[in-house]
């Protein structure tokens, strides 16, 4: 098998790097090829790479615009899972935490602590007591220290010092315990970039519209540039189909049936802001069904998630003013000032991958996943969690590998920081100096190395070069216009969407959804992209038209009636 003739690559995903990649999907072919952006594919991707094969990884949108953009933002073992008695998951999962705060993405994952009020004496502290211990003991069996502090119990002095807006009546203890969160959209073009690096050759917005058959065997796929609508083959060896909750679309091309079925259980949160109420930590809280997550992000919090079957658009699932006061109601229950419809900023619905067939329940439905060689030439990895990915990507190449000729090597990945992770901890202990350097505040440096790790000085140059790119997006203090111009020229954002929804959170942070920093982000990467004037209008237009729909959406009273009205803002093509 070839293997890449360059030690390394550029890491850059610039409109540059786009075309050559594209070129080379056409004109050669592949050991695999591994369609799907989201978090498994792009995981994927890397795994294969990192084995010394050639690999291509498209994907029909924009990176992680399924999916693995709408996540819970958690790295987590699933504390859940435990009830559920699901302990090789929940062990797999925290190993995998450990692994990516330590060692794969320093900079993208962090700690997060949280509470578990207490209502019940003795029974309760017990019964979720023994739970936490469960979850720490696990989150040692992985060889190395877990990253974050054990759990600890509460009087309810304690508690009330931690979340003073906790209802008097909510809590008589609590018990607190660590996981890990993580900018899911961010992580996964961290992702691609870093497979990107290794020399495979990545292209998103790059549809797959059939396979390519020799009898009955996969040997490659039709495919449609949908910047350009040029269609051309792509040939491999092996072909990885990772389209999460577009797994069951994808198998019907082939012509064949599938060997399992995907079911997507829809999630939605709300983003409020962190001054709303106070506490110190994170909340973890009982439902009738399931739990809802209390989780601080950064000058927010986010509410979720709720957990019902969803039929309808895959690809811009709606919220519904049902799904919104669900998750007030259920937060309100412990807060001693109710939160309303006016203090939620942002609201996203995400569809999480389910295997079908075994629960009529989609909460519970397993997370575990299957990889499958659904014909020859084909493999097929879904379900799973954000969280284990990394295990999910391996899996899926050790059976495209399996069916390679020669032997190919294990995966490496395990040991293989994302672009960015080598050199955070010695930068970040170094940031007043860089800030001085650069002359901007030291809490927009920690900003930057907590998104880009090391890469952050191309963000820097960017400033030093153009020093108005220092200046904050309207509507959207935390963010700065060298990481609009960044997203267009590294990091393979396309479309103002691209930038507002997924490289920054602004469609979700801001007040405004980012309508008012739109046309300042749609110039910016105009410039870097050659866009003219009528371009950026349409790019600012469609951008408008989402934010309008989305939250048209959210005022509708069911799940028809918020697909209907979100989809009257058209697609980008």
């Amino acid at each position: 098998m070839s293997g890449p003739t360059h030690i390394e690559h550029s890491a850059r995903l610039g409109p540059l790097e786009r075309a050559e990649a594209i070129e080379a999907l056409r004109s050669e072919e592949l050991d695999v090829l591994v369609i799907g952006g989201g978090i498994v594919g792009t995981g994927a991707a890397l795994d294969a790479v990192t084995r010394g094969l050639t690999v291509g990884l498209v994907e029909q949108r924009d990176w992680t615009s399924g999916t693995s953009s709408r996540s819970s933002k958690l790295v987590h073992g699933g504390i859940r899972y435990l009830e559920q008695l699901d302990f090789r998951l929940v062990r797999e999962a925290l190993i995998e935490r450990g692994l990516l705060l330590q060692q794969l993405a320093p900079h993208l994952v962090k700690p997060v602590r949280f509470l578990y009020p207490l209502r019940r004496p003795v029974i309760e502290r017990f019964y979720i007591g023994a739970g936490m211990l469960l979850y720490d003991l696990f989150s040692y069996t992985g060889l190395r220290p877990p990253g974050v502090p054990h759990h600890r119990h509460l009087t309810r002095t304690q508690v009330r010092k931690l979340a003073p807006s906790l209802a008097s009546d909510a809590y008589i203890g609590g018990i607190t315990y660590y996981d890990a969160q993580v900018d899911d959209a961010r992580y996964t073009a961290s992702v691609a970039r870093t497979a990107a690096h290794y020399g495979a050759h990545v292209a998103n917005r790059v549809r797959v519209e059939g396979f390519l058959k020799v009898g009955e065997r996969v040997v490659g796929v039709r495919a449609r540039d949908r910047e350009t609508d040029e269609a051309f083959e792509i040939r491999a060896k092996q072909v990885v189909n990772a389209t999460g909750v577009w797994t069951d679309d994808t198998q019907s091309m082939v012509g064949e049936r599938g060997k399992f079925k995907v079911r997507a259980s829809t999630g939605i949160h709300l983003v409020v802001p962190r001054d709303r109420f106070q506490s110190a930590a994170g909340l973890l809280l009982r439902t009738e069904k399931s739990v809802l997550f209390v989780i601080p992000w950064g000058r927010h919090w986010l509410v979720g998630t709720t957990d019902t079957d969803w039929h309808l658009d895959k690809a811009h699932p709606a919220a519904t003013a049902a799904d919104i006061d669900y998750l007030l109601e259920h937060v309100n229950r412990v807060l001693s000032i109710p939160l309303t419809r006016e203090d939620v900023e942002g609201v996203y619905a995400g569809l999480r991958p389910l295997l079908a067939g075994e629960s009529d329940e989609t909460s519970q439905l397993s997370r575990e996943h299957i990889v499958a060689h659904a014909v020859p030439g084909l493999v097929v990895i879904a379900g799973g969690k954000w969280t284990t990915y990394r295990v999910m990507a391996k899996d899926a190449i050790d059976a495209a590998a399996s069916a390679l000729d020669g032997k190919v090597p294990a995966s490496a990945t395990a040991e293989i920081p994302l672009v960015g992770a080598v050199g955070y901890r010695a930068a970040w202990n170094r940031r007043t100096r860089i800030a001085r350097k650069a002359g901007i505040h030291v809490t927009r440096v920690e900003h930057l190395l907590n998104r880009y790790g090391t890469l952050a000085q191309e963000v820097l140059d960017l400033i030093t070069a153009r020093p108005e790119l220092a200046e904050p997006l309207p509507g959207a203090d935390d963010y700065v216009g060298a990481e609009v111009v960044y997203a267009a020229s590294h990091e393979g954002a396309l479309h103002v969407d691209d930038v507002l929804a997924r490289r920054t959170r602004i469609s979700i942070e801001a007040w405004d959804r980012g309508v008012s920093a739109a046309p300042v982000a749609a110039r910016l990467m105009g410039a870097e992209l050659g866009w003219d004037v009528e371009r950026i209008e349409r790019e600012i237009a469609y951008y408008l038209r989402r934010v309008a729909a989305e939250r048209a959406s959210q005022e509708q009273p069911d799940d028809a009636s918020a697909d209907r009205v979100r989809l009257e803002a058209p697609d980008l093509g």
